[in-house]
């Protein structure tokens, strides 16, 4: 059977989901460039709030909906600074958020939200080129925040992202803004175009662009776990897994998600931030099953000109009070 690009994507209009699915060509690079159908399925949240499932080529690539992320793990620096003290607010954030409303487009046209009933409307057939849906989230920090995260499908299968923090007067300084995607399992290896090593807003100068393969995925084995694996100015982003959730899968097959980050940030490692947090010794930390991915719009600078306890210069930290609006694309 030949390779076969579908023009449209099919939607299903589900009780509390939002189906969408198609097939396109791609060339596979592993394989001399020779065409490779890929079959995608996504499944968009009212309940959840988000994106609930991405699966390509039969991989599920998420275990839970991917949502805004406002913290990092405290670094040597930030504890010396009491940065947690002034804006600890975010880690609360970061674990909770509220989605407020949904909106639904298709083909450029606003709908009304399609869940039970007004789903009834729709047949088992419906078909269309673009379809965008937009989360809209509210901090519960006091006063609240706004932040718009949109995917917008395309024929293709690719999903393009915006992301909009609306700036909120008397909110402390964020120690990053961003998206954080949990993978079901851990991936093999990642490989990124961009700069070399573990940078940072204000520690990039020594980074060397290329493109780089990372296996596994590696904890700095700082003596008290803190934030690591950031990649500053990165063009894009792989993440090869060959293992799945399914216990019943003992296939081997390396898949692969790429993202084109145009020149954001990211960290690709086994934990959450607040995971990393609240251990005070690498064995403290738990097995690592998952893969979490976070694109980031910003990030702080790590400070510590002088001392592990100096603050980080005002060019390099992140003013709750300023938007910050960035996108980036997901695709095979």
């Amino acid at each position: 059977m030949g390779c076969i690009n579908r023009d449209s994507l099919k939607i299903v209009y589900g009780d509390a989901t939002l189906g969408i699915h198609g097939a396109v060509c791609v060339a596979d690079k592993e394989n001399n460039g020779q065409s490779l159908q890929k079959e995608f399925h996504y499944l968009f949240s009212y309940a959840a709030g988000g994106l609930e499932s991405l699966v390509i080529n039969g991989r599920e690539w998420l275990y839970r909906a991917p949502k805004p992320t406002f913290w990092r793990a405290l670094t040597d620096n930030d504890r010396g600074n009491r940065f947690h003290l002034k804006s600890g607010m975010w880690l609360s954030a970061d674990m909770f958020i509220q989605c407020r409303e949904i909106v639904v487009t298709v083909d450029g046209q606003e709908i009304a939200l399609p869940k039970a009933p007004e789903n009834n409307a729709y047949t088992d057939n419906e078909t269309a080129e673009t379809v965008k849906i937009t989360y809209c989230y509210e901090t519960i920090t006091t006063p609240a925040a706004k932040v718009k995260v949109s995917y917008e499908v395309a024929a293709a299968g690719t999903i393009d992202v915006t992301v909009h923090y609306f700036g909120q007067k008397e909110l402390p300084e964020l120690p990053a803004f961003g998206m954080r995607f949990i993978m079901p399992t851990c991936a093999d290896k990642f490989v990124y175009e961009g700069l070399s090593g573990e940078t940072y807003p204000d520690r990039k100068a020594g980074g060397v662009p290329g493109i780089y393969t990372i296996e596994g995925l590696p904890v700095t084995p700082y003596l008290v776990p803190q934030d690591c694996g950031v990649h500053m100015d990165t063009k894009w982003v792989e993440i090869y897994r060959s293992t799945s959730q399914d216990n019943s899968d003992k296939e081997t097959n390396m898949e692969r998600l790429r993202l084109e980050l145009n020149q954001l940030a990211f960290s690709c490692l086994p934990y959450t931030a607040e995971e990393l947090e609240n251990a005070t010794h690498q064995e403290e930390l738990p097995p690592a099953r998952r893969t979490v991915l976070c694109v980031y719009g910003a990030v702080r600078g790590v400070g510590g000109i002088d001392s592990w306890g100096a603050e980080v210069e005002p060019e390099y930290r992140i003013d709750a009070k300023k938007d910050i609006c960035y996108s980036f694309r997901i695709g095979f």
